[in-house]
């Protein structure tokens, strides 16, 4: 039995904050490794000097990444969550190295499903950085279980 939240526990409105972390160089270093995503933009000094943002920045589906692992740390969905069904993504800002982005989920809308073992909850996720400017927003489309399910 999972210690996260079923769908009835979800409230609309209901909103939920997670710790910070700052993104760094390794995180970005890493993540490129493992994508294959070696864009000049995240990894080249020099090159990246030459764009609008002046620096190097982080990949917005690293950005993506850590969010979904900031929401895993809460709990709120640990043992009760049947699929991530759907991420709707928009990038509103760059992630600079040494930025520190935390997660907030607001619960927008809740619907049941024709099996009464589950339901969906959708939630408004907002990366904001240390100066709280949005820099991701997002809407994940959740399936949850049901109590007693």
């Amino acid at each position: 039995m999972g210690r996260g939240l079923t769908y009835e526990e979800f409230e609309l409105g209901a909103i939920y904050d997670t710790q910070a972390r700052t993104i760094t160089e390794a995180d970005v270093v890493t993540f490129a490794g493992l994508s294959g995503d070696f864009n000049p933009l995240h990894t080249d000094a020099e090159a990246a000097r030459n764009t609008p943002f002046g620096e190097r920045i982080a990949h917005g589906m690293l950005t993506v990444a850590i969010s979904t692992g900031m929401a895993n740390m809460t709990g709120l969905m640990a043992g009760t969550t049947i699929a991530l069904m759907e991420q709707n993504i928009k990038y509103k800002g760059a992630v600079k190295f040494g930025d520190t982005v935390r997660l907030q989920m607001e619960v927008i809308e809740k619907r049941e499903t024709s099996k009464a073992d589950r339901g969906i909850v959708k939630l408004a996720a907002r990366v904001f950085n240390q100066r709280d400017e949005v820099v991701v927003d997002m809407v994940w489309t959740q399936l949850m279980k049901r109590q007693g399910g």
